[in-house]
């Protein structure tokens, strides 16, 4: 936690630059402990279709810690990492991470803002080793850069492959068809 910032038993940061903004802590209290161990961290649940997921917005510096401390509060099950291309939007990018604790059954889905001028993050591969190819298949489509990822080469596309192909800005190309005449009889 900085200087600038102490969360008090309330619940409530108080900034050194400004008034007190109310926190909401989530109900679990294993998010409510990453919550007051991540000042920045922002916690919310998703509902739909009888389904709740529990969502938190964190700093691409404070990701790689969080992601360690939900493994050690629980969460062990690493099911998905991707990322997202919001061409007009500051950060860029988003890498979406969920985790799952199997007993009790809770899931997390972990959002990070990645600025398109330094599109690179921790990877977590020494923390969950099934993140490998997931974050190198980011890389290769996305151009999000893992740093201290064990191999960070491309894993769809040739190694000569220029560029990121869903990013909302690559050309969308085209391949030159060939048609042969068609003779009918009649």
């Amino acid at each position: 936690m900085s200087e600038e910032q102490s969360t008090t038993e309330e619940g409530r940061i108080e900034g050194a630059d400004g008034p007190e903004i109310e926190r909401v802590l989530p109900a679990d209290e294993t998010l409510a402990a990453l919550a007051t161990e991540f000042a920045s961290a922002r916690f919310e649940v998703f509902e739909a279709a009888g389904a709740s997921w529990d969502i938190v917005n964190v700093s691409a510096d404070e990701y790689h810690a969080l992601v360690a401390a939900a493994q050690a509060a629980g969460y062990t099950l690493f099911i998905d990492l991707c990322a997202v291309d919001y061409l007009r939007r500051t950060p860029r990018f988003d890498v979406v991470v969920h985790i799952e604790s199997i007993t009790p059954a809770r899931r997390l889905r972990i959002k990070i803002g990645v600025p398109a001028s330094d599109a690179s993050i921790a990877s977590i591969t020494d923390i969950f080793a099934g993140a490998n190819f997931f974050e190198r298949e980011a890389y290769d489509l996305m151009g999000v850069d893992f740093t201290g990822h064990p191999d960070m080469t491309r894993i769809l596309l040739p190694d000569e492959w220029e560029g990121h192909p869903l990013r909302k800005d690559a050309s969308v190309g085209s391949v030159p068809i060939q048609f042969k005449a068609s003779y009918k009889t009649t």
